[in-house]
């Protein structure tokens, strides 16, 4: 059974999080581009506000998806009997804080940038709030990155690797 939760585990992970990753971190730069030029019309820079809204919708149903990640990936931890080793620990802490900061910080800011991109203003490219959007994607996918590579090092491994 623990193969099996650790397909699913690796599965869900390269499935559920990496669009997520990739989506948020092409959020910030199409909302740059949507309001570039000095056009007000949003709909009209390339992607626009459509390919904003499907980037939205991509990180939103991906985030949700992606809690089978930490689900399959107790219950692989459990069945190796390893939920109390330091890397498993130190990814659980990693996971935990990835994912705080897209609920918390990356979703609710894509909200607010689509919402005053929706009400026609076309400023929300050029404040602090998209580079701050762009900053705490990096935060986001630089902590996956680090589980990723515990994943794979497993300190203390007895397998070589």
């Amino acid at each position: 059974m623990t193969k099996l939760f650790l397909a699913v585990h690796v599965l869900a992970a390269i499935l559920a999080i990496g669009p997520v990753a990739v989506a948020a971190s092409m959020f910030p730069a199409a909302a740059r581009r949507s309001t570039d030029r000095g056009s007000t019309d949003v709909d009209t820079r390339i992607g626009g506000l459509p390919a904003l809204r499907v980037l939205h919708r991509v990180c939103r149903v991906y985030a949700v998806a992606g809690l089978a990640v930490p689900v399959f990936g107790f219950a692989t931890a459990s069945g190796l009997g390893v939920l109390r080793d330091a890397w498993v620990i130190a990814s659980i802490l990693l996971t935990a804080a990835a994912a705080a900061i897209l609920a918390l910080a990356v979703l609710p800011r894509q909200d607010a940038v689509l919402a005053r991109l929706t009400a026609g203003d076309p400023a929300p490219a050029g404040d602090r709030g998209v580079a701050r959007l762009a900053m705490l994607t990096g935060v986001f996918n630089v902590l996956w990155a680090a589980v990723t590579v515990l994943m794979i090092v497993r300190p203390g491994s007895t397998t070589g690797v």
